[in-house]
């Protein structure tokens, strides 16, 4: 009985302060990891969360999503890529609308009266497509120039805002509507393409005639 006192009396200070110590760094473990599960979290990519976040994108860019999966950042001036993106987006808004304006008004002249936009391309003369190709070549050496020799230069400002709506604090807002309307517009032009490749219709033609599956089975 005296043993069993004596060595309940021995170990009971060291049980008690293993156990006192256990819980608490049961917590602080579990704070640290938290802590670490938080960093690695404002690492990885806010559009593609198993991707790790570009290095070279900054949040405060308008249209900011995280999105680089390629890693292009990685590999050209992201300027030049900025620049880049704003062209497309503003080429493929211009471009959608003029792939469904001939469904519902054309030129009045047979050359202009096919709704099929790909089967109308190849109605247009030829030295009118080298005029076209020869102006958007002009263009883009101007762009290039203000890039090049002028890197103080916003991607996509070409000074061109006749109704002022991209000033004060409207700016930043207005570039993210730009862009995300633009990526809106490159992804529709890509569904308008490979419908009127697989159709040769028009896409409001498509939608009266259910023809819009890439099946070509039409619906009932």
């Amino acid at each position: 009985m005296m043993s069993l006192s004596f060595v309940s009396f021995r170990f009971f200070p060291t049980l008690c302060q293993s156990h006192l110590c256990y819980y608490p760094s049961r917590k602080v473990q579990g704070c640290l990891s938290n802590l670490r599960g938080s960093a690695e979290t404002q690492r990885m990519s806010k559009s593609i969360p198993f991707f790790p976040k570009p290095e070279r994108l900054d949040e405060s860019m308008p249209g900011y999503a995280g999105f680089d999966p390629l890693g292009f950042s990685d590999k050209f001036d992201v300027k030049f890529l900025q620049e880049a993106e704003v062209k497309h987006c503003r080429i493929c808004m211009l471009a959608a609308l003029g792939w469904v304006v001939p469904e519902f008004w054309h030129l009045p002249s047979e050359v202009f009266s096919n709704t099929s936009p790909l089967a109308a391309l190849g109605q247009v003369p030829k030295l009118g497509l080298i005029q076209i190709l020869l102006l958007v070549a002009a263009l883009e050496a101007i762009s290039l120039d203000k890039l090049t020799f002028h890197p103080e230069k916003e991607p996509g400002d070409f000074g061109f805002d006749p109704l002022g709506l991209g000033k004060g604090n409207a700016k930043k807002w207005m570039q993210t509507a730009e862009l995300k309307n633009g990526r809106l517009a490159m992804i529709a032009m890509g569904a308008f393409f490979h419908q009127n490749l697989l159709t040769n219709q028009g896409i409001f033609e498509q939608l009266k005639t259910h023809n819009f599956f890439p099946t070509n089975f039409p619906l009932h």
